[in-house]
């Protein structure tokens, strides 16, 4: 069988995008039992609580539930346990000083398949405030009502002859 090429979405967070301020990103390996990149390549997974914390200079990634594997023996799984991220030694230090300021935490935007390889991409991440909420979703609106204002120009005939 040949092997997998490409980047195969598993699944996405969109809360975080719309709870936190988004700084910088990174990709990261996930450490993973059988069973449960069993279940990824059937897309059931949550990231809607999930986090990720630095411990002895190690990334953990919390409260992903990867639900068990239904055709899974008795060695399956637990759902909701941590599971380590593999990084460079220079993204840990990075992540632990960018973490030591307050109201910063370590969000996970996405998990996927990557050649084959299941990675996690996460990001330091400010919460925001719900006027910050209220002002992205107007321009959400905004940009969206633009669009459409073209969409119908173009398709009048209002462009030049």
């Amino acid at each position: 069988m040949p092997r997998e090429t490409g980047r195969k979405l598993v699944a996405q967070n969109k809360k975080a995008r719309h709870d936190y301020q988004i700084g910088e990103t990174y990709e990261a390996g996930l450490v993973l039992t059988g069973t449960e990149v069993k279940t990824l390549r059937m897309g059931r997974v949550s990231l809607s609580e999930a986090f990720a914390t630095v411990d002895d200079g190690e990334v953990w990634l919390r409260n992903v539930n990867i639900p068990e594997y239904e055709f899974g023996t008795w060695r399956n799984h637990a759902a909701k346990r941590s599971r380590k991220l593999l990084l460079n030694r220079k993204e840990i230090t990075r992540l632990a000083k960018e973490t030591g300021v307050t109201g910063r935490t370590i969000v996970p935007l996405s998990i996927y398949f990557k050649d084959g390889y299941a990675k996690v991409e996460i990001a330091v991440a400010t919460g925001k405030k719900d006027w910050d909420k209220r002002q992205s979703i107007a321009e959400r609106d905004a940009n969206r009502e633009a669009q459409r204002a073209l969409r119908a120009r173009n398709r009048l005939g209002g462009g030049r002859r």
